[in-house]
């Protein structure tokens, strides 16, 4: 605090900055997703932490923001971050962009298009540089109220994440990003003196614009997605509606058909229907036809899991299913079925045979005590972020509807002769069947924990048309074997298909692929049969659910300068963006963090024991990443959908780590004794993570969910009151170490945090699609131990020579 400047409590504003960058971080990662592939979304996270710790740098460098009243630096940086923010998010939404032309490597087309990405990029770090100085500001001048301050910061933080949700699905993202814009304007304003007539005027103005844009965001510039998308401004769509999965666009082809594009991409459709299902026989020579066909006769009781626009819906009623549910995960979609357009639609979701859900189809499953004749997970067809999508860049690629334990599950919700159908899109069935490969192999992990080495009469595969480019897979499983008569009817079935493809049927002429070999290896070749193909299409589980991940690391960097093929969006894109941001957030690291404290060399040369506060203030950064995102992963399917596991876990870890930072007011004076207990409560808390989650989060599942949602935050809280000591102890420890120079060296310790954190969001994804998530919150215990010991040091007094 500045000589003479009055003594006041700044909770408020703290709060306020903490809520709004949390409305701009994960409304930004449903707006890029939309824009261009829900991959990117990872550099959201990481801009947004670099700006956050770059408003750090910059306070402990720039004079004149420390010759400043804190008063007169939060009143300019409210009212830059709210002019930020407007014209930030004109900038992301009308630069044009073809990301797959980056990878190309043509010299013009990955130059302008890289260009295009800098801005973007640029515009989204600036929105959260203001909010960085507010913190670091706060927290360097009232270091000896940190507890307080930092409960503020968190408790506004986990508000947000407790009302991002319901903003997106009822205003959706970009009026939340102005509504942040919007509020910080506000906040500034309120922090200008009347006696600053220019600064009110100008406030105000800009108070007004963000108002106007919020409440009718039409008024800036037309969104403009990646050019491989859909383009909506040369076919504008009928309905447009946001939700925390993804952007819904509705748009007629022909009289008989409605496409739903998610984020900007073919995702599913519904279909003209008047009610007569006799009229549905197109499906006796479509892919639909081959589960019926094989069950014989119709099926007493069937899910479909994915119903979307209701295709298979349509199809399972021609084909005289006697009871459908249907589960479908998106709000968007199912009040598109039930309500906007249920006329259109036959009104299917109202027939006797049908009873249509919204909700996580796995999750549905879980709490249902019904046998099902026939379980139907119909083909992904979108790219969209889906899953815990709003949890932004760290849960965006998992599935769990595609793994051993979500099989197994299947299996046990089986009537005596029930089957499983699942279809994937393959781009290139002859070349690479991924898809279809990978979900075989992890037939075969389920079947194996029921006692069963030899898939070969388990398991039919066929393939077809798809409807834009490449094929159809479709895969039936049965825990019991097929009978020959079974795989009589399904071998005769696709003779009614048009240019279908028989894959694989035991006794069968199937001919020899990827996916046959996959089933009839031995047990004992196949993990040479997997090192011998140049994709990992090993079994996944529950632990690292990365469905889609095909490629280990290692090869991506060995690959990285060659181009990718456009033709398929499938091809290393996701990991090379996250190798790319561990890349940048290293090089700006350097340019942020350490450049500009040349500027300070006598300032820095007097700090003491800089690289232990580095190694603290890093492993915090890190470990808490760790943490917080491998337990967003571990409730998902406990709380049954993806936003409540995004909303409970981060409300519940961000409120109950200021609740800890607020209780280090205790004992702050008595660090040393406080270590040991901080360590054997992280330890006890990994250990009952690792081995007694799952198993008690299963007991309860079926409970009602405001009873999960209790227990979760019973298991979260004693981890965020323990977490949330870290950071004030640091900051009150490098404090002692420089009481002359307390402000440039909490800053430092800020800007490290942010930018470890910037790493450590990237780096828990790439070692969980490595390792899985139990060995990363091994590793994250590893960290805060690193921490702790760095701690310990940093508590030491300094000597003359240090």
């Amino acid at each position: 605090m500045l000589e003479g400047e009055r003594r006041r409590s700044y909770r408020f504003e703290i709060l306020l900055a903490s809520f709004a960058g949390l409305l701009l971080e994960v409304s930004y990662t449903r707006v890029i997703s939309f824009k261009v592939f829900y991959y990117y979304t990872y550099l959201v996270i990481g801009l947004a932490l670099l700006g956050i710790g770059c408003g750090g740098v910059i306070v402990a460098i720039s004079r004149r923001v420390r010759d400043s009243s804190t008063e007169a630096v939060l009143r300019c940086s409210f009212l830059l971050g709210g002019a930020s923010v407007l014209v930030g998010y004109a900038v992301v939404v009308g630069l044009p962009i073809d990301t797959l032309g980056i990878w190309e490597y043509d010299a013009s087309s990955s130059i302008d298009n890289l260009a295009s990405l800098v801005g973007i990029c640029v515009a989204i770090f600036a929105s959260f540089v203001s909010i960085g100085v507010i913190v670091a500001t706060l927290f360097a001048r009232r270091a000896d109220e940190i507890g307080p301050l930092y409960f503020a910061d968190l408790v506004g933080a986990g508000l947000a994440c407790a009302l991002v949700v319901v903003l997106i699905g009822s205003i959706g993202p970009p009026s939340t990003i102005l509504l942040a814009g919007l509020l910080l304007a506000l906040a500034g304003v309120r922090l200008t003196p009347r006696t600053r007539p220019g600064w009110l005027a100008g406030g105000a103005v800009l108070s007004v614009l963000l108002l106007v844009a919020t409440v009718a965001p039409s008024v800036l510039p037309l969104e403009r997605t990646d050019t491989t998308k859909i383009d909506l401004a040369a076919t504008p769509p009928i309905y447009s509606k946001w939700s925390p999965i993804f952007r819904v666009d509705v748009a007629p082809v022909g009289d008989d058909f409605l496409l739903l594009s998610h984020d900007g991409l073919p995702g599913s459709a519904i279909y003209r229907f008047d009610g007569d299902v006799s009229s549905l026989d197109r499906y006796e020579t479509a892919a639909q036809l081959l589960p019926f066909a094989v069950g014989g006769d119709p099926p007493r009781k069937e899910l479909i899991i994915g119903a979307a626009g209701g295709n298979e819906v349509l199809a399972s009623l021609f084909f005289r299913a006697r009871h459908i549910d249907a589960v479908e995960l998106n709000n968007v979609t199912h009040d598109l079925v039930t309500n906007k357009y249920a006329d259109f639609a036959g009104r299917i979701a109202e027939h006797p045979r049908v009873n249509y859900l919204h909700g996580d189809g796995r999750t549905f499953l879980a709490r249902s005590d019904d046998a099902y004749d026939l379980i139907w997970y119909p083909a992904p067809d979108s790219y969209a972020a889906s899953n815990a999508a709003t949890a932004g860049a760290f849960v965006l690629s998992e599935s769990y509807l595609y793994t051993r334990e979500s099989i197994e599950e299947s299996f046990e919700h089986l009537s005596s002769d029930g089957l499983i159908v699942t279809q994937f899109g393959e781009v290139d069935f002859e070349v690479k069947p991924n898809r279809t490969t990978r979900y075989v192999t992890t037939v075969r992990a389920a079947l194996r924990e029921r006692g069963i080495d030899d898939p070969a009469r388990h398991v039919l595969v066929a393939t077809t048309p798809a409807a834009l480019i490449g094929t159809l897979s479709t895969i039936l499983v049965k825990p019991t074997p097929f009978t020959d008569a079974e795989v009589d009817r399904f071998v005769s079935a696709l003779d009614d298909i048009e240019r279908s493809t028989l894959r694989y049927a035991p006794g069968a002429d199937y001919g020899k692929s990827l996916v046959s070999q996959a089933i009839t290896t031995p047990t004992s070749a196949l993990d040479d049969l997997y090192a011998s193909y140049r994709f990992d299409v090993s079994p996944i589980d529950d632990d690292a659910p990365f469905f889609w991940h095909f490629t280990a690391f290692n090869d991506v960097i060995s690959t990285f300068t060659h181009a990718i093929d456009r033709s398929d969006p499938e091809d290393t894109i996701g990991e090379r963006v996250l190798l790319l941001l561990v890349a940048v957030a290293v090089v700006l690291a350097a340019i942020f963090l350490l450049l500009p404290f040349v500027k300070l060399r006598e300032i820095w040369r007097a700090l003491p024991r800089k690289g232990t506060s580095a190694v603290y203030f890093s492993a915090l950064g890190l470990g808490f990443l760790f943490f917080e995102i491998t337990l967003i992963q571990r409730l998902v399917l406990f709380l049954g959908y993806p936003t409540y596991s995004l909303t409970v876990t981060l409300l519940s870890i961000l409120v109950f780590t200021g609740v800890g930072a607020l209780l280090t007011e205790r004992y702050k004076d008595r660090v040393e004794r406080a270590i040991p207990i901080l360590l054997a409560v992280i330890t006890a808390l990994t250990v009952f993570y690792l081995f007694a989650l799952t198993p008690l989060t299963e007991g309860v599942l079926g409970a009602p969910l405001a009873v999960r949602v209790l227990l979760a935050f019973f298991v979260l809280a004693p981890l965020g009151i323990c977490l949330g000591a870290f950071m004030p102890l640091g900051i009150g420890a490098v404090a002692r170490l420089a009481p002359e120079h307390t402000r440039e060296y909490v800053a430092w310790g800020w800007a490290v945090n942010g930018f470890a954190s910037v790493i450590g969001s990237v780096l828990t994804t790439i070692l969980a699609m490595t390792f899985g998530f139990n060995a990363v919150l091994v590793i994250a215990l590893a960290v805060y131990m690193v921490a702790l010991r760095a701690l310990r040091s940093l508590l030491k007094t300094p000597t003359p020579a240090s």
